[in-house]
């Protein structure tokens, strides 16, 4: 039997374009980040995670699926990159273009 003593709440959270999804769960203290994605069950509602490809973190900083959780963690499970920010920004250099705070981009 589990001692409540022993729980801590942390969510795991996913985003795609068309949906996002925050699940706040109790785990038992010593669970790690990938524990926690799967008893989250979530999934099973975004079957397209692959937890061999997709990176995970913990509050927008990349982590170890091996990380054991604290208490308020929030899980993250990131979307590959649809392109690369750095090529981006090149690729506006070379048209001209400058890109401005706040993603606005304007001829310079």
């Amino acid at each position: 039997m589990v001692n409540v003593a022993d729980q801590i709440k942390v969510e795991v959270a996913y985003a795609r374009e068309d949906q996002q999804l925050i699940l706040e769960l109790m785990v038992t203290q010593g669970t790690t980040l990938e524990q926690a994605i799967e008893q989250s069950g979530i999934l099973h509602t975004f079957p397209e995670i692959d937890l061999k490809h997709n990176k995970t973190g913990i509050f927008g900083k990349l982590g170890k699926k091996t990380a054991e959780l604290k208490a308020g963690d929030r899980v993250e499970i990131y979307r590959p990159l649809i392109a690369d920010p750095k090529e981006v920004r090149r690729k506006r250099e070379a048209e001209g273009k400058k890109m401005k705070k706040g993603g606005d981009s304007r001829k310079s």
